[in-house]
């Protein structure tokens, strides 16, 4: 490998006809650029079938993640969490093309995708640095039995349907409250608008720093969501009396089980998780756009307000 070389990761989700055609357009592109195209070694089988990868190289095969200056998905939330799973341990920051649909997450839609691939080869634009979760599970003799992290939230949940599960919440080594319940979600602001707003969490815009803690159908007076410092450690424990066992999911990727007695706990992540960003937009914008709020009405800024 030639130090000097651009590698550049593709993730698409290559079971949609449209993205396989984008992703085309994208190596075709990062080859003229000069870069060296890069799939990973669980992507290239499938994308095989579909696309001519002569040229393209495979993450860790020839090269390593920390080798990689920067990664292109094409894809909604699901396969952007993948991508950020996938260049865990290196620097390249996520570049997102939106081909879903809500896609929060992406940076663009699919309608400029040429434009943006341009730019990101050019090194043209900024680097924005989100919070993540380090997530470690510890059994009922304080020994850590699992370790990982999150980017959207943190979720402790039961694992049968027909049985509650008993925890007792905790915030800085300190109880916060014991009840029955079906979870409890732990959010960063960047999973504020994914399952911690179907829980009926509060949405963080990015630029505030944060945790959000919220109970899933508890059983309990005090069951409100919480937001705590972002340098705070939470951590549920999964009661002894809890008939059944509970589980852990990471942006419903990465999964652990909770029999009784073990303990989830979660704090800020030393290790951000990087997003290329192409344009300045108000998190207000994007929050209007994608879920479709009604602002009809809207004078504009009022009392000298920019």
């Amino acid at each position: 490998m030639t130090p000097s070389e651009r590698r550049i990761l593709l993730v698409v989700h290559a079971r949609r006809d449209d993205t396989v055609e984008a992703a085309q357009r994208v190596l075709s592109a990062v080859r003229a650029a000069g870069a060296v195209p890069v799939v990973s070694a669980d992507d290239r089988p499938e994308l095989a079938e579909r696309l001519s990868l002569a040229g393209v190289e495979t993450l860790g095969v020839e090269v390593g993640v920390e080798d990689l200056e920067l990664a292109i998905v094409l894809g909604g939330d699901g396969t952007i969490l993948r991508a950020a799973e996938t260049v865990r341990g290196g620097t390249a920051p996520i570049l997102g093309i939106n081909m879903g649909h809500v896609g929060f997450l992406a940076e663009i839609e699919r309608d400029d995708m040429d434009d943006a691939v341009r730019r990101v080869i050019a090194r043209d634009y900024r680097v924005e640095e989100r919070l993540a979760l380090a997530v470690k599970v510890l059994d009922a003799d304080d020994r850590v039995v699992f370790e990982t992290w999150a980017l959207n939230e943190a979720t402790v949940e039961k694992a049968s349907r027909e049985r509650m599960l008993e925890v007792v919440m905790e915030v800085d080594g300190k109880p916060l409250s014991s009840f029955g319940c079906d979870g409890i979600v732990v959010s960063t602001p960047t999973g504020s608008t994914a399952y911690n707003f179907s829980a009926g969490g509060p949405v963080i815009w990015p630029t505030v720093e944060a945790i959000a803690v919220v109970p899933l159908s508890a059983h309990a007076l005090f069951a409100r969501p919480l937001v705590v410092s972002p340098e705070a450690t939470v951590a549920v424990e999964v009661l002894e009396r809890t008939s059944g066992s509970g589980i852990l999911w990471c942006d419903g990727r990465r999964s652990h089980e909770l029999p009784p007695g073990a303990r989830v706990v979660a704090r800020r992540s030393s290790r951000p998780v990087r997003l290329a960003r192409l344009h300045p937009a108000a998190f207000t914008d994007r929050l209007v756009r994608k879920f479709r709020l009604p602002v009809t009405g809207w004078r504009g800024a009022l009392g000298g307000m920019p």
